[in-house]
């Protein structure tokens, strides 16, 4: 079987070269994004309960130790008291 070779199309007077189609899914598999920009989204998607976070559950994330440290906290000390 021979190989695409897919390009991606980066509108006028972007990049004149393409992209391997195996190149591109690899640079796609994890993206750095601050927490801010996503934590609204999330936010919104679980009091909405969109069925889309499924698809997700069992995906891993990494945070820092702080941020960890910081949740860990808040759980203990959120559950109610006896």
């Amino acid at each position: 079987m021979r190989p695409s070779h897919l390009r991606i199309y980066h509108g006028p007077g972007g990049e004149t070269g393409g992209v391997d189609v195996t190149t591109a899914t690899s640079a796609r598999d994890s993206v750095t994004v601050p927490l801010m920009d996503i934590l609204p989204l999330l936010g919104d998607a679980v009091r909405s309960e969109r069925t889309w976070l499924r698809d997700f559950e069992d995906d891993e994330i990494t945070i820092s130790m702080d941020l960890y440290e910081v949740i860990l906290a808040y759980q203990h000390y959120r559950r109610p008291s006896a």
